[in-house]
């Protein structure tokens, strides 16, 4: 992860306009076109300044907590390989 500075694409990619889901998934995308990501998982989680989140991960798998309406939510992220 420490190689492709995701997390700084993703919020360079959202100061552009791009939303958190959109951000998330481009910055994995650009992962599995460079590496052997069969191998390994990596996840992006993202919030923007209007509260609006995404998430994108290479494998299934990759879940986070919510927390909405006075209730905890687990929401299965969106991931790459299918």
């Amino acid at each position: 992860v420490m190689k492709t500075l995701g997390s700084f694409l993703v919020v360079e990619l959202m100061r552009q306009g791009k939303t958190p889901q959109q951000a998330c998934q481009e910055a994995i995308e650009r992962i599995t076109k460079k590496y052997n990501f069969k191998k390994f998982q990596v996840g992006y989680l993202a919030i923007n300044k209007k509260g609006e989140v995404g998430s994108y991960a290479i494998q299934p798998g990759f879940t986070y907590s919510l927390y909405v309406n006075n209730e905890n939510k687990t929401v299965v992220s969106d991931y790459f390989v299918r």
